[in-house]
C-alpha cells in the first residue's frame, strides 16, 4: 500500500487465522463491506477452504503464499511441512525481536523518555515525518526504538541530551508535502483543514524550529523523508549509523 498512499484504504489485520471458523466471519465482513481479501495461509485445508468461500461469497481474493508454495516444492523436488509459522521452534532471534517491539511500543511518541539512553536508535521530528511506521519497522528487525516529536516551542526533555548522542537521528520532509500529509489526515479525522495543524505558515514554523535543533546538534544525521518510502528512510538510517560505527572502530588509541 506504500505503492498508493493516497488511497484512503483501510487496512485490517487478522493474525493467526487457523481454523475455517475463524476465517469465515472474516470472508463475510469482506463481502459486506466489499473488500479485498489477500492471504497468506499456509495449511492446504484453510487455503482451499478461502479459496471456495471467497468465490462462493463473491469477495475479491488474493492468495500470496499458496503458488509461491508450490513452485518452491516443485523446484526443491520435496514437499513443504505446512506448519504455520508461530507454531514453529522459537529462536533466540524470534525472542529478541519480540523484545525490541514492546520497548518500541512503550518508547513511541516520547511517552518513555527515560528510554532515550535504553534504546538503539532515537528518533526526533515534527508530526507526521513517518517515526512510528519507521519505529515499527526498525523493531521488527531486532533493534530498540524510541521516538520524539518535536513541537514547537516546546524544549526537548534533558534525557534526550543525556542519551548517547550517536544514536540520534533527525527526520525532516518538504514543507508542501508536509502540508498536503497533514491536511490528508486532518481529513481522515473528519476535522477541518484550515485548522493550524494544517496551515503552511504554521507548519514552516515547525520545521524551522526542527531545524534549529538539528543545528544544534551537529552529530545527529539528518535524514530528509520527501517522497521516500519507509523501507527506503530504514536502510539510509541503518546504513549511516553503520557507517558511524564503522568510522569510530577504525580510530585506534596512539600508542
Amino acid at each position: 500500500m506504500l505503492q498508493f498512499p493516497h488511497s484512503g484504504v483501510d487496512l485490517r489485520l487478522h493474525t493467526r487465522v487457523r481454523t475455517k471458523d475463524a476465517a469465515r466471519p472474516i470472508l463475510e465482513r469482506a463481502a459486506q463491506d466489499g473488500a479485498l481479501v489477500v492471504f497468506t495461509v499456509v495449511s492446504p485445508e484453510l487455503r482451499e477452504f478461502l479459496h471456495v468461500a471467497s468465490y462462493e461469497m463473491k469477495v475479491e481474493a488474493l492468495d500470496l503464499i499458496g503458488s509461491l508454495i508450490g513452485k518452491l516444492s516443485v523446484y526443491l523436488d520435496r514437499p513443504p511441512i505446512n506448519m504455520p509459522s508461530g507454531m514453529l521452534p522459537l529462536s533466540d532471534e524470534y525472542f529478541r525481536r519480540i523484545e525490541a517491539v514492546e520497548f518500541t511500543v512503550k518508547s513511541d511518541d516520547g511517552k518513555e523518555p527515560r528510554n532515550f539512553k535504553k534504546a538503539d536508535i532515537v528518533l526526533v521530528g515534527v508530526s507526521r515525518t513517518s517515526k512510528t511506521p519507521l519505529s515499527t519497522l526498525l523493531a521488527q528487525r531486532g533493534l530498540k526504538v524510541a521516538n520524539l516529536p518535536l513541537v514547537l516551542g516546546v524544549m526537548t526533555p534533558p534525557e534526550l541530551e543525556e542519551a548517547p548522542q550517536d544514536r540520534i537521528v533527525g527526520l525532516t520532509i518538504g514543507l508542501d508535502p508536509l502540508v498536503e500529509i497533514r491536511k490528508a489526515r486532518l481529513r481522515q479525522l473528519g476535522m477541518s483543514v484550515d485548522t493550524a495543524y494544517g496551515l503552511k505558515e504554521q507548519v514552516k514554523e515547525e520545521l524551522d524550529y526542527a531545524d534549529r535543533i538539528f543545528k544544534a546538534h551537529p552529530s545527529w544525521p539528518v535524514v530528509d523523508v520527501t517522497g521516500r518510502a519507509i523501507e527506503e528512510t530504514a536502510v539510509i538510517i541503518l546504513e549511516t549509523l553503520k557507517e558511524r560505527e564503522a568510522a569510530k572502530n577504525s580510530v585506534r588509541p596512539p600508542t
